[in-house]
């Protein structure tokens, strides 16, 4: 891996993507309260005690599955193509982050529900404030007669009402993506 950690064995690596995808299976099919271990286990066709071992518990497996989507997004932040990431004007940066953010919460919903029963992942602040940051600064560039420390946490929060995964269920992601953009360009008008 080049990180300093064990090269994990292939046939670690295949459970803990079976365990992976079996769980974003039952999310989709069954929504948040399908996720037990027994039902994860059955559907990955593996052992509970693998699951346990690879993950400690419900709230590793699902702490695993919200850092995968958190870091791929940090990371096209970071090092991917404009407009997502560097290279573009901050407005067209800012309108393509929080339409990626959208669609990962949207493609996350059931699990962004069933997250938040579980205590919150070990590295939510190092998230959050990553997200702070990058908001922030292109805020500030677009806008800087905002206060855009307030008004990109506002803007953040929107995608973590309960409004986002009732939506969702309802079949309304192209109606919410829409006024996620609106929303943001709202913001980004000159007054």
């Amino acid at each position: 891996m080049g990180d300093g950690r064990p090269k994990e064995r292939a046939d670690a690596a295949r459970n803990r993507r079976a365990i992976v995808d079996a769980t974003f299976a039952l999310l989709a099919e069954h929504g948040a309260e399908a996720i037990t271990m027994d039902r994860v286990a059955a559907a990955a066709g593996v052992g509970k005690g693998t699951i346990f071992h690879r993950f400690g518990s419900r709230a590793g497996l699902l702490h695993e599955m919200v850092a995968q989507s958190a870091v791929a997004l940090m990371d096209a932040v970071t090092s991917g193509p404009p407009p997502l990431g560097p290279g573009a004007p901050a407005d067209a940066r800012l309108v393509a982050y929080f339409d990626a953010m959208a669609r990962l919460v949207i493609n996350n919903s059931e699990l962004m529900v069933a997250y938040r029963t579980e205590p919150p992942h070990p590295r939510t602040a190092e998230f959050h404030a990553f997200w702070d940051r990058h908001i922030t600064t292109l805020l500030r560039e677009a806008r800087p007669d905002l206060d855009a420390e307030v008004v990109g946490r506002l803007l953040l929060g929107a995608l973590s009402a309960e409004l986002v995964p009732a939506m969702v269920r309802a079949g309304e992601t192209e109606r919410l993506l829409a006024a996620v953009r609106e929303l943001v360009e709202s913001v980004l008008r000159a007054p």
